[in-house]
């Protein structure tokens, strides 16, 4: 799918590469010669392979296996978002085929096309000369106003998910979450949880396909241009309001210094990179939805989310189903990223 780093399969998430390729051959298109599987290492969720066969490359991801929590890793609702952004003309890798007959590998998966190109996994972007960086900023804005502006019944997903009521649901369902998967005391998640009870993001009135994870190593970039070629990890997608894709973008400049993508700390003029409003100020102008009074209860609410998130990687990773290599590691973050929402929290 990407430049990320590939590692052999991890024997946890194993599959019969037999019965895969003679699936390949009936669902996707004939090849030759053996089907070669390796697995990415990026990503916390459902784990993602790359296929490699004569007739080219592909992108198998899946459901883990063993016990994960009520409605997550549905990939059968991946594999629906994305072919319909496909059809839109939205950057996604085009779906090809869906499994739900678990006798092939033992749980349900989906296959895409392999999109060539470059995965940012630093938003400092190290990588991009630093006069480019702003641009490199500029269209993820414009990316993530892209998907917001699709029209929701035109694509087919008007019963994807509720489009009002979206932070009322989301703060139980995370919460419901964190409690589900919670691996030790975390005072502040519980703080957090109360909080939020009371004081959640004013609905925007506006409704929106959502991606629920819209980050920079979410995407993938030209070689040599700065183009968004696909949007990955559908996983959390759904309807409601586009604030919470935008204020989950935005974490960046809110998570704890030295925590995975965060810009805290970071002198963003000498690196040549925006700061939130500079951000904000790119997405209202190809939207008109502008920062509102409350942006800050928004931001305590996708910090939550995340921590409440990464929990459940700390759990799959006691369960031996974690996707990622990194997956303690990113457990290790749940406490000072709760932290940060709980203090910012009480300042409100």
């Amino acid at each position: 799918m990407t430049s990320a780093v590939t590692r052999p399969v991890d024997p946890a998430h194993a599959f019969d590469v037999e019965r895969v390729g003679a699936w390949l051959r009936q669902e996707v298109g004939p090849y030759d010669g053996p089907l070669e599987v390796v697995q990415f290492s990026g990503g916390q969720s459902s784990p993602t392979f790359l296929l490699t066969s004569s007739a080219g490359r592909y992108v198998l991801r899946r459901k883990p296996a063993g016990p994960t929590l009520r409605t997550a890793h549905a990939v059968d609702r991946e594999f629906r978002v994305t072919r319909a952004l496909h059809a839109a003309g939205f950057p996604v890798a085009r779906p090809l085929a869906l499994c739900d007959d678990p006798s092939v590998i033992g749980t349900p998966f989906f296959v895409m096309d392999h999109v060539d190109g470059i995965v940012h996994w630093d938003p400092r972007l190290p990588l991009v000369p630093p006069g480019g960086r702003r641009v490199m900023y500029a269209e993820m804005a414009s990316v993530l106003a892209r998907l917001h502006a699709i029209d929701i019944d035109g694509a087919g997903l008007g019963d994807f998910g509720r489009r009002e009521g979206y932070f009322a649901r989301q703060v139980a369902r995370w919460s419901e979450q964190y409690l589900a998967s919670r691996t030790r005391d975390l005072p502040a998640m519980d703080a957090l949880v109360d909080w939020l009870r009371d004081h959640q993001p004013r609905e925007s009135g506006r409704s929106a396909i959502l991606h629920g994870d819209f980050r920079l190593d979410n995407l993938i970039f030209d070689r040599d241009a700065p183009v968004v070629r696909a949007v990955i990890d559908w996983e959390l997608s759904t309807l409601g309001d586009p604030l919470a894709d935008l204020s989950y973008q935005c974490m960046v400049w809110h998570l704890p210094a030295g925590a995975f993508g965060s810009l805290r700390g970071v002198d963003l003029a000498r690196e040549g990179l925006p700061d939130e409003a500079e951000y904000l100020a790119m997405y209202a102008e190809r939207t008109g939805l502008r920062r509102p009074d409350d942006w800050n209860v928004a931001i305590v609410y996708n910090l939550f989310r995340l921590a409440a998130i990464l929990e459940g990687v700390a759990r799959r990773a006691i369960d031996g189903n974690a996707s990622s290599t990194r997956a303690a590691e990113m457990g290790r973050l749940v406490a000072p990223i709760a932290d940060t929402a709980w203090a910012l929290a009480r300042s409100l």
